[in-house]
């Protein structure tokens, strides 16, 4: 059967998740596109159904190999009108997956991590999703972030992380000041970033310690850096002053690593 109906209810559903209340109170978040669906198989997401645009002339671009494996999921054939206006994005690929999200606690941290990233206050979905496409690229398996983040299960958020929304651990804290207190009693540094400081990431030794980017407005918050072992920053060639949320994550992480591969 096609749904042919934008009324009918399991459509009224997935298009609620595309809010956080809903996503929180149903515990699911949505995927779309090709690559996205094939990873979640891939990487045995809890895949609740597969929703399949019947009639769109871009569904033929999925591979017999996928939809092979979509035949084993419950699967949801909708019409094309029904499907654009699910769809989050400008050219639909004819096919999204509602997938359940996974119970994260802040008991969840793994201590015994050589590196570990801390983001406080990140708001925008796009440099959230790229900072965990970052990590995932750097083989990282969790990172911590403070409540008032951007909701990792935004679908911006979603699509930006190309797929490492699977792969990583992403634990939510409650006051990330209290997180770092007790990953110092675990012997790992903290050092934060601050535009305010002399000290350039190339000046500390990134061995068992924890990264903080701060929002994109107003930096790491007072109370996180008083906190912190350390304040560190990016030193500017230019006149920039500072950097995208996600590119200085990218380049202060990448140094971590190139340290790792020195030794």
């Amino acid at each position: 059967m096609v749904i042919t109906s934008k009324d009918n209810e399991t459509i009224k559903h997935i298009k609620k998740l595309k809010e956080k209340k809903y996503r929180e109170e149903y515990k699911e978040f949505i995927v779309e596109g090709i690559k996205m669906v094939q990873e979640a198989i891939d990487e045995n997401a809890e895949i609740k159904s597969i929703i399949i645009c019947d009639d769109c002339k871009v569904q033929s671009s999925i591979s017999n190999e996928l939809m092979y494996e979509i035949a084993k999921y419950n699967c949801i054939y909708v019409s094309e009108k029904v499907f654009t206006g699910m769809s989050d994005v400008i050219n639909p690929q004819g096919i999204m997956a509602i997938i359940a999200k996974p119970e994260n606690k802040e008991t969840e941290i793994d201590f015994s991590q050589d590196t570990f990233l801390l983001l406080d206050n990140i708001q925008d979905p796009g440099n959230m999703g790229t900072i965990l496409r970052t990590a995932d690229s750097l083989n990282m398996n969790q990172i911590i972030v403070s409540k008032g983040s951007s909701d990792i299960y935004n679908p911006k958020v979603v699509r930006s992380t190309m797929g490492a929304i699977y792969r990583i651990k992403v634990v939510e804290v409650q006051n990330l000041a209290k997180t770092i207190k007790e990953l110092k009693k675990h012997k790992i540094n903290v050092y934060a970033t601050d535009l305010r400081t002399d000290k350039s990431i190339y000046d500390v030794e990134y061995k068992k310690a924890a990264i903080v980017i701060g929002n994109e407005a107003n930096g790491v918050s007072e109370e996180v850096l008083n906190e912190a072992t350390d304040r560190i920053k990016i030193p500017m060639a230019g006149k920039t002053e500072s950097l995208n949320a996600a590119v200085a994550t990218s380049v202060i992480l990448y140094e971590a690593y190139r340290q790792k591969l020195k030794k």
